[in-house]
């Protein structure tokens, strides 16, 4: 089993929000809080120390206690390139990310996804939903071993943009999760205002 102490956790809000009207989604605030803050809070007791992928308002993101990284790619394209960026400056062994619009993730998130990996013996994890009868993975829910960045680079280099399309390359186990609205996101405002 992966020990929470090799796995860094990732809040992914480098997007350019556009469903949100273009808005920087990880500052809206969930009754108070910005998602991204939210985001950080309920990974911390999760896994050994964390990081933020943003793109914009670094110095906001810097006041919530966490690294911010920046894309290296122009025009913010996509979750993809924060993780890139993730897996080159990760200090453990693991890297586990999630969006920073679903603040109702599992508490047991990297637990189940480092259980995956190990039953497995797999570089990839995706936490996976089950809707009408069928297995839905979440592929930004990943816990992803650090020794990938360079296979992530290439396959960006090369015009790669899918989450899913790149693990699909590697070993990859599925964590199914019974309750698909932990999963429930914040695409947009009303999104949002129903999480509220």
């Amino acid at each position: 089993m992966i020990p929470r102490a090799d796995i860094t956790g990732l809040v992914l809000a480098g997007g350019r929000g556009q469903r949100m009207g273009g808005v920087d989604k990880g500052l809206q605030p969930l009754r108070g809080t910005p998602l991204a803050q939210v985001a950080l809070e309920r990974l911390r007791p999760q896994v050994a120390g964390l990081m933020v992928s943003a793109n914009r308002h670094l110095d906001t993101y810097r006041t919530f206690g966490a690294p911010v990284l920046t894309d290296e790619a122009p025009d913010h394209p996509g979750p993809l390139a924060g993780l890139l960026a993730g897996l080159r400056h990760c200090p453990t062994g693991w890297l586990l990310t999630v969006p920073c619009d679903t603040p109702h993730f599992p508490p047991d998130l990297a637990s189940r996804l480092a259980q995956a990996v190990t039953e497995e013996d797999a570089d990839i994890a995706l936490a996976a939903t089950r809707e009408d009868g069928r297995v839905q993975p979440q592929p930004v829910f990943c816990l992803v071993r650090r020794s990938l960045a360079a296979d992530l680079a290439a396959f960006f280099a090369e015009g790669g943009a899918s989450p899913r399309a790149w693990a699909a390359r590697h070993r990859t186990a599925l964590a199914p999760f019974d309750d698909a609205a932990a999963f429930a996101n914040a695409n947009t405002l009303a999104d949002l205002q129903r999480l509220q």
